[in-house]
């Protein structure tokens, strides 16, 4: 069976056709598609819809839409080059207002634009989309540093268990929760992964149960509600999860639902793994509290993967698309520059001190 980490890649740039190329994570598991996005509407729309997701996978899209956005203006001299940049920058990055990476990118392809100020606008140009390719290699090595910190704290035969999709295609390679699983896939770990479904938009069941069964892993699926009861038959060694931000103390937000596994986690005794790149750590955001979270359409919930409606028509619904787990219920984060454990407000801050160093 073929590994799709050897052979998918979820977000990639055609410079040739002025393109994004990105994998339709909305029509898996059962249509393997790929869209060509030229335009930058469709980018932010592939962003919102979800198209492309993922932290580190969205921050790719934005980087190389930033690019293809200002690789089309017609600007001839830098500051012209630099207002259509910021057009660009702000449209995207009004996309996804809860995923650090999307700021993240779009701030670092800014800082390489103003580091060629002096060159012309053709190698302005071709400096952001070096910097736009240097985040999608930088990702891949990343995600595999976390994968490999992420094992040591893991034995061979463990029972998993995941939320959302945190994977190879939420990613440049490997994912961040879900790269142990594959590296300990190579090694002979033999890890049996229990999959959130991950309601409403079902990322565990399309996605994440999809790319590990491609790959050959003891993966089974269950609704959210059933990940109690998998806790206590004892079936659950470990959690491990992605996010799309960590506060400077600690606290963590990710796909809906994720505190709800923390918590149980907490009351069974098992350890709970947060894998993110450093990226995602805000260490400008000092808590949980202060994460914007996300609010979707009332459609996910309602209507979305069924024939007829689900819910009495016009019942009022809440879908937040994120919530954040505290830092209390959280064993130790999983970074590429290593694993940093409570208290998070310093281990975070030595961290990130070592990685500018």
């Amino acid at each position: 069976m073929t590994n799709p980490v050897a052979v998918i890649q979820s977000v990639r740039l055609d410079d040739e056709k002025d393109a994004l190329i990105l994998l339709d994570q909305t029509v898996l598991p059962n249509r393997k598609e790929y869209l060509e996005l030229k335009e930058l509407k469709d980018i932010w729309d592939a962003i919102y819809h979800l198209k492309v997701r993922g932290a580190p996978a969205i921050g790719i899209a934005a980087a190389y839409g930033v690019y293809l956005g200002t690789k089309q203006s017609v600007a001839s001299t830098y500051e012209e080059l630099l207002e259509d940049f910021k057009k660009a920058k702000e449209y995207l990055a009004s996309s996804r207002p809860t995923a650090v990476n999307l700021f993240w990118a779009l701030n670092r392809m800014e800082g390489r634009l103003h580091q060629e100020a002096d060159k012309s606008v053709t190698e302005i140009k071709t400096a952001l989309k070096e910097e736009a390719e240097l985040i999608r290699a930088e990702d891949e090595k990343v995600c595999e540093a976390i994968g490999e910190y992420a094992l040591s704290l893991l034995k061979p035969g463990m029972g998993l268990l995941t939320h959302c999709n945190a994977g190879t295609i939420a990613t440049a390679k490997y994912g961040t929760a879900l790269a142990p699983i594959y590296l300990g896939q190579v090694q002979g770990y033999d890890f049996t992964v229990f999959a959130d479904e991950t309601r409403p938009l079902l990322q565990g069941a399309r996605l994440t149960a999809w790319e590990l069964k491609e790959a050959g892993v003891d993966v089974t699926l269950i609704c959210d509600n059933m990940a109690s009861i998998v806790m206590k038959e004892g079936k659950v060694q470990a959690v491990l999860v992605g996010c799309d931000r960590v506060a400077a103390n600690g606290d963590a937000a990710n796909k809906i639902g994720t505190s709800g596994v923390a918590i149980l986690a907490k009351h069974y005794n098992i350890p709970f793994y947060v894998c993110a790149p450093f990226s995602t750590v805000d260490l400008d955001c000092h808590t949980g509290a202060d994460i914007h979270i996300e609010l979707r359409p009332s459609e996910e919930i309602t209507t979305k993967w069924y024939s007829e409606s689900m819910a009495p028509e016009g019942v009022k619904t809440y879908n937040p698309a994120f919530d954040v787990t505290d830092h209390e219920l959280i064993t130790a984060i999983v970074t590429e520059n290593g694993i940093a454990y409570p208290p998070f407000s310093d281990s975070l801050a030595r961290l990130s001190k070592a990685t500018k160093k």
